[in-house]
């Protein structure tokens, strides 16, 4: 079985920076990438970036590409997002996903996610 637990969430002022870390345990494939979506109260899920487990091709949001940069550490099964330039709309619980279909963008593509971390941007 699969587990994802998210860390480094926090309260941050706008213009400054966060990492997330997602760290994976149990049973990966080659085919597997790990997805990082948001969700801010009274909206829907949406996607904020994606790196591929083994090519390491990378997928981003318009909203976030210039200021986040998705990275995995495949030694420790650990993925990053660097959050630099934060803005109040960045705000929101921030959750990964670990899954092998396409698109990396859509949230149907991951069967395994984390508990969420929560992201607050002060302006």
């Amino acid at each position: 079985q699969v587990q994802l637990v998210e860390s480094g969430g926090g309260l941050v002022q706008a213009g400054g920076s966060l990492r997330l870390s997602c760290a994976a345990s149990g049973r990966t494939s080659s085919e597997d990438a790990m997805g990082w979506f948001r969700q801010a109260p009274g909206k829907e899920r949406e996607f904020v970036a994606a790196i591929d487990w083994t090519f390491r091709a990378t997928y981003y949001a318009d909203s976030v590409k210039g200021r986040f940069t998705i990275s995995r550490d495949n030694a420790k099964n650990t993925v990053y997002l660097q959050m630099n330039s934060l803005k109040s709309d960045d705000t929101a619980v921030y959750s990964c996903g670990l899954g092998a279909r396409h698109p990396r963008t859509r949230a149907t593509s991951y069967d395994y996610w984390g508990q969420g971390t929560q992201v607050t941007v002060s302006s």
